[in-house]
């Protein structure tokens, strides 16, 4: 990481922004007693939204002065596009449902359909959803960029396709790639940052850093931090 920079990668939140909030505390205090020479940079990988009951308020809190003293960068996760797919086309509403939608349209004050199969009731729901998101919020969704980098790190929600070079790169891979990019080992351009596939402890090696801990059910959001040539993990406890 070039000098005068720290950067926090926060993976996946999924609704809870309860744990969002603690863990913008840890931040908050670790920029206090060790105090960058710029400002601090926080990247979200994605997948905000879906799983936990708290979709709504976890981007509330993003879009608050909550991170006024951070640089931010927030990237799109693939729960962030079947949600605008949803916006669009209330008939992948059951296949959304299945990634944890009915829980954001509770969050939103939107009553889910009693029968996953009732188109009716789903296009009754998209249309609710789309009255009752703040202007703020479909703008925020709607904007979030793909992938960033900063220094020798590229930050991305899933991961990158072997093989292809990094301004190559599809959107659906980026969103949701998993094994092809897991298990492979070859070296890439730059350190992959991702989240997407959750892990009981984040993950380093020379070549990623996984930081999706599962936060939805572990109660552990974790953010990987970045200083120079260091990198450490910070994460809430249950």
């Amino acid at each position: 990481m070039p000098d005068g920079l720290r950067v926090y990668a926060i993976g996946d939140i999924h609704g809870r922004a309860d744990l969002l909030d603690r863990l913008i505390s840890m931040m908050d205090q670790d920029v206090r007693e060790n105090p960058p020479e710029t400002r601090p940079i926080a990247v979200f990988l994605g997948d905000y939204v879906d799983r936990g009951f708290q979709s709504k308020e976890v981007i509330d809190l993003l879009l608050s002065n909550r991170l006024s003293g951070y640089e931010t960068y927030f990237l799109k996760g693939n729960h962030e596009a079947a949600m605008l797919q949803f916006m669009g086309n209330p008939a992948i509403g059951p296949r959304w449902a299945e990634f944890g939608g009915v829980e954001t349209l509770v969050s939103y004050g939107v009553r889910p359909p009693r029968a996953r199969t009732n188109m009716e009731e789903w296009e009754r729901a998209c249309t609710e959803l789309r009255a009752l998101m703040p202007n703020e919020h479909y703008h925020f969704l709607t904007n979030l960029s793909l992938s960033v980098r900063i220094g020798d790190y590229v930050f991305v929600h899933a991961g990158m396709r072997p093989g292809r070079a990094i301004d190559q790169q599809t959107e659906h891979d980026m969103l949701w790639i998993r094994d092809e990019f897991l298990g492979d080992n070859s070296p890439m351009e730059a350190v992959i940052v991702h989240g997407h596939t959750p892990m009981e402890r984040p993950f380093r090696d020379h070549r990623r850093v996984g930081v999706d801990t599962g936060a939805y059910l572990s109660g552990r959001l974790t953010a990987a931090r970045f200083d120079q040539d260091a990198v450490d993990f910070l994460t809430t406890n249950t």
